[in-house]
């Protein structure tokens, strides 16, 4: 893959991750190169979203996966799980968007599916056995809590932009910002 098409592509993930229907001008702006270029490595919008949405699920999942088997410690799970997802920035948010989205068309037999389902079900057995061990906040359910990691996530990604902190101490202000809100 040269430079330009990985430009274009980090290019489309941030700006989709704004506005998933933002026009392709703009993601030809934000890559530095002009819409012709675009064109010349993706025939139209659906073909360059595919493509995003391949890198997207690659890098995403196999953060997200391997977060969950790094630990027998579902606290520590937890806490790599929204490492990885802070790691993957803008991907994990468009991931998680395109996911949640009215558009999408969720299928078992989808392998991008079964794995997003893999491991929405691992982060919620990670909840429900916190509840269990008063870690977390019983009366907060599993799905409240995805979409605050989810939220936390992208606030993160999105301060790392604008603040003078390290990118590490953004990441652990994150971790006690999120481990603070589900806490019992």
């Amino acid at each position: 893959m040269t430079d330009t098409k990985k430009r274009i592509i980090e290019s489309a993930i941030k700006i989709f991750n704004e506005d998933l229907s933002a026009p392709l001008q703009k993601v030809a702006d934000n890559a530095a190169v002009t819409r012709r270029t675009l064109h010349r490595y993706f025939k139209d919008r659906n073909d360059l979203v595919a493509v995003c949405k391949q890198a997207i699920e690659s890098s995403c999942k196999k953060a997200m996966i391997a977060a969950i088997q790094s630990s027998d410690d579902a606290l520590i799970q937890l806490e790599r799980m929204l490492y990885a997802g802070i790691d993957c920035g803008a991907k994990y948010s468009v991931f998680y968007k395109l996911h949640q989205s009215k558009d999408h068309q969720h299928t078992h037999q989808n392998k991008n599916c079964a794995d997003y389902d893999y491991i929405y079900s691992q982060f919620q057995h990670i909840i429900i056995k916190l509840q269990r061990e008063g870690k977390v906040n019983p009366a907060m359910s599993p799905e409240w809590i995805q979409v605050l990691h989810s939220g936390i996530i992208e606030s993160t990604v999105n301060a790392s932009e604008t603040t003078t902190k390290s990118f590490e101490e953004i990441k652990e202000l994150s971790w006690t910002s999120y481990s603070k809100a589900i806490a019992p």
